[in-house]
């Protein structure tokens, strides 16, 4: 152990959000009520520890569900799939459960909600991430424009500028967001916000912990996945106060020189990565240096959502 004095503050609210432990705990329910194997298409949710504990278990993940034998349970991912998923499935008389993150769900109504009223959609989020594939096949191909930024919004062709509304990714970085609504606004002032934010409960809170983090520490690291979109939008958040900040997925990718002359370190963890993995690198930290640990609370949080009916009913 070193003789230098570290002092660790710990972000809270972070790790696992609601809709996360509700995807991790549908299929370890699938499994204990089906046996093994349970197929999963795509990755639960982006961490490769609750992935390779699930495999473990009996699950396998695949990319598509012609990999899924028609005799086996399947669950959907919490990322949400295209329509196109659940109408495959059914036309195979497949047993399939739907792990999509409720709130997720919710941007997948409002779609719908804007669609029937023949607006034009446009989606503010990131090309290729499978959530944003989901809630963009939930319509016709073409109903719904994607940007990424505020420059896609000037190159947006619409058919009717005066009847537009957007609906958002909901791990997005929040200010990153209100830039690109407020050039949507002023190039379709009419333009129809959600209901309520799409933006979920879990990002924001996440993002605005990293914040209070970042103003009292030299470096933040983030535990999570590199494909993880809130992970990265947690190291983005501290960067932004000014604060050094780095992605690692265990205590095993620490580059200790990154602490040369540091006092202070903050530590937190996206939506989809176990508490665990928090400990570990606490762990790893107090193993070379005295450290002095405090928890930097910002919010509580107590939201939990119900598994599908089908899980809990006897057989």
């Amino acid at each position: 152990m070193s003789d230098e004095k570290m002092n660790l503050y710990i972000a809270n609210p972070r790790g696992f959000c609601a809709g996360v432990d509700r995807a991790i705990n549908i299929v370890e329910m699938a499994l204990e009520k089906y046996g093994a194997p349970v197929y999963v298409r795509h990755e639960i949710v982006h961490n490769k520890y609750v992935v390779e504990g699930l495999i473990k278990r009996g699950a396998i993940f695949v990319d598509e569900l012609d990999e899924v034998p028609g005799d086996k349970p399947v669950v959907f991912s919490a990322h949400g799939v295209p329509k196109s998923v659940p109408a495959e499935a059914q036309s195979r008389n497949m047993l399939y459960i739907d792990a999509t993150c409720p709130l997720v769900s919710k941007v997948h109504r409002e779609a719908e909600r804007y669609d029937r009223q023949q607006a034009e959609i446009v989606m503010i989020g990131h090309k290729g991430h499978p959530e944003v594939i989901g809630t963009m096949g939930q319509l016709a191909e073409g109903s719904i424009h994607l940007v990424e930024g505020p420059e896609d919004v000037q190159k947006l062709e619409l058919k009717n500028a005066d009847n537009v509304a957007y609906i958002t990714q909901t791990t997005l970085s929040l200010d990153d967001t209100s830039e690109i609504i407020a050039a949507l606004k002023q190039r379709f002032p009419s333009i129809q916000d959600p209901k309520k934010e799409d933006i979920c409960y879990a990002t924001t809170n996440r993002q605005n912990a990293v914040k209070a983090l970042a103003e009292k520490v030299d470096v933040v690291l983030i535990i999570g996945a590199p494909n993880s979109s809130n992970s990265r939008r947690l190291v983005e958040v501290a960067q932004k106060v000014g604060c050094r900040s780095m992605l690692i997925q265990r205590a095993s990718e620490i580059n200790w020189s990154w602490f040369d002359d540091v006092k202070a370190v903050g530590i937190s963890a996206g939506a989809s990565a176990p508490e665990i993995l928090v400990e570990e690198v606490m762990a790893a930290f107090n193993e070379r240096y005295h450290s002095k640990v405090e928890n930097i609370l910002t919010i509580e949080e107590n939201v939990t959502f119900k598994v599908p009916a089908i899980l809990l009913k006897e057989d």
